[in-house]
């Protein structure tokens, strides 16, 4: 841990309670819940690194949870999951020991663009995810596909991962966004589990402020779980296509501003 990092003051916890009970309530439905939890790091005094592996630890507990929640209301099916589970939480430790070798900076470029191109989609596709369709992949091949290079990118770089998970359950899988949601949320907390054993190994977290956030995040996600199953897809849509675009202009501002 930073020797120049301290939790000096009553407000200094509430202000990490709060980031991982919004985090935690955004990261249920739509991912991107790092928007606010990793600058909520950085502004109490932790350096990157540390900030990284610290939220990471953190998003892990609250994801849990939501996976926990989902699969309880069905929007989970486990034995078709196995396969996904498996290849995703491999390649995550790729990627995530991969970063520590190479640079990400070409990553920084591109992906702004393509989760740009996933909200004008999304928002001029009204009817999309509202009901099941036509799968246009099996399982089986979509559970390589998204595992090879959604687990590699999340651990590699990550921003966005949930965003192109939801919309490839619901293009290519045919899923409805509340299945897609359960189905996101069980990928991620799978490669969050792989990146946090990484920063583990590394030393890269602060546990004491992990375990702050990790309340506001199991409150957060609770109730943003619930929010899902009780609102369906039109909630979803509303909360993804917010996400995104935030999402958007956060790496734009960090690219050029």
């Amino acid at each position: 841990m930073d020797g120049d990092f301290s939790l000096a003051t009553h407000w200094t916890y509430l202000l990490l309670f709060l980031a991982g009970l919004a985090a935690g309530f955004i990261d249920s439905i739509a991912g991107g819940g790092g928007l606010i939890s990793v600058p909520a790091l950085l502004a109490v005094g932790l350096p990157p690194q540390l900030a990284l592996g610290t939220n990471k630890m953190q998003s892990v507990w609250g994801t849990l949870l939501a996976v926990t929640r989902y699969a309880k209301a069905g929007l989970v099916e486990w034995r078709e999951m196995r396969l996904v589970i498996a290849v995703t939480f491999g390649f995550s430790l790729l990627g995530t020991w991969a970063v520590t070798q190479v640079s990400n900076e070409w990553l920084k470029m591109v992906v702004p663009w393509l989760l740009l191109g996933i909200a004008v989609y999304a928002l001029f596709s009204p009817s999309l995810g509202t009901k099941p369709v036509q799968a246009r992949m099996s399982p089986w091949a979509f559970a390589w596909l998204g595992g090879v290079v959604l687990g590699f990118y999340d651990g590699f770089f990550g921003p966005g991962t949930g965003s192109f998970w939801t919309l490839g359950c619901v293009s290519l899988l045919g899923l409805e966004l509340t299945k897609a949601t359960g189905y996101t949320k069980m990928v991620n907390l799978t490669s969050n589990v792989a990146s946090v054993l990484v920063f583990v190994v590394a030393c890269s977290i602060v546990y004491e402020v992990a375990a702050v956030m990790v309340v506001g995040q199991l409150i957060g996600a609770r109730l943003g779980s619930g929010m899902v199953i009780r609102h369906g897809a039109p909630f979803v849509r509303v909360v993804f296509l917010t996400v995104v675009f935030a999402l958007v202009v956060k790496l734009l501002w960090d690219q050029f501003g």
